[in-house]
């Protein structure tokens, strides 16, 4: 096996800790090598071999790190990976990308200057409801699809604004924080959209930033696709609903691996990303004159196929999956949605 990429991670807060470090270390191509932790030494007692450093530009200045990972607030996202891919360093950045377009404008042409790979980690690519959500797509099961919900929902009643997401500053809110998810979701499966209208709002007491949106976003074959969120669902809908000419597609319920990772366990154990039956979705659909009504099995889902590719991307063997174009157009949405609600308007997606 080649040597293996050495990775620094900028930041050991909630993503670092559960989903950055854990996956990185499950993969053989990849050796998290150092952690930039401004207090405190905890990275090192899950990852003892570990480096821990108190500052980036020591980070930037090692000449053995090739991958560096962003994992601080989002507001932060531009200026660490600028710093990062200036030192000559491949980046992954945490999602969303930057807070604004002209942000990623600058750091994709950075990058394509340097000649380094830039991804942006869009995990919920690889969760299992996803993955089995695109193979009844792409394999036409459903026939034309006129409509489609996605919806990621919380119980989270009490507001915070002593926390960077809940702040009420730029890049806050969970529009930026779980809509970049469904947004991504939608283009990696049906493109960029013709049109976006949205309804983005605060409904919890004491709240700073959105705490629940209802987007639409309008398809030039006719889908219009309906991306939801809120944080005061004690009894969450379905995560995704897909209506077509043959039938229909419906899936409660979040991928496991996201509470697997809060547990401490370690990503590719056996049974990894499994669903068990009872959490399958439900397909009613005719084809053919043939009638099917029943579960059908969720593919397990696995983030080490993320940082899997961003290995091969680096080492020249494999194509970027997730490449920063697709998540500045994610940004873009976001820019447009916010625009949608301060003007109560559709908005044309325009780049």
């Amino acid at each position: 096996m080649e040597k293996a990429i050495n990775v620094g991670l900028i930041g050991y807060g909630f993503a670092g800790r559960t989903f950055h470090a854990p996956v990185i270390a499950s993969v053989p191509e990849l050796k998290l090598a150092a952690v930039v932790q401004r207090k405190g030494d905890t990275a090192k007692e899950r990852y003892p071999w570990v480096r821990i450093l108190r500052d980036t530009e020591a980070l930037y200045a090692d000449p053995s790190i090739d991958l560096v990972v962003v994992t601080t607030p989002s507001t932060d996202h531009y200026s660490f990976a600028k710093a990062a891919l200036l030192a000559g360093k491949h980046v992954v950045v945490e999602k969303p990308f930057t807070t604004t377009t002209a942000e990623a404008d600058e750091l994709i042409e950075l990058a394509r200057e340097k000649r380094l790979v830039l991804s942006v980690f869009h995990n919920r690519r690889w969760d299992g409801d996803f993955l089995t959500l695109s193979q009844v797509v792409r394999q036409g099961i459903l026939g034309r699809l006129t409509d489609a919900e996605f919806r990621w929902e919380r119980f989270s009643p009490i507001a915070d604004p002593e926390r960077w997401r809940e702040g009420g500053g730029p890049g806050t809110g969970v529009f930026y924080d779980l809509g970049v998810h469904l947004l991504d979701q939608s283009l990696s499966l049906f493109g960029t959209p013709r049109s976006i209208k949205a309804d983005i709002r605060t409904i919890r007491n004491g709240a700073l930033s959105d705490d629940a949106f209802d987007v639409t976003l309008t398809y030039e074959n006719g889908l219009r696709l309906a991306l939801r969120s809120m944080l005061l669902a004690r009894q969450p809908g379905p995560r995704y609903t897909l209506h077509g000419t043959n039938g229909t597609f419906v899936k409660f319920g979040e991928d496991p691996q996201e509470n697997a990772l809060k547990a401490g366990l370690t990503p590719g154990i056996s049974g990894w990303g499994a669903e068990p039956e009872n959490s399958w979705g439900t397909l009613e659909a005719a084809i053919g004159g043939l009638h099917f009504s029943g579960r059908i099995q969720t593919v397990p889902g696995n983030y080490q196929e993320y940082f899997r590719n961003v290995a091969g991307a680096i080492a020249g063997t494999a194509e970027l999956a997730v490449k920063p174009e697709d998540a500045r157009m994610a940004v873009r949405l976001i820019e447009l949605g916010l625009q949608s609600a301060r003007e109560q308007r559709t908005v044309e997606v325009t780049s």
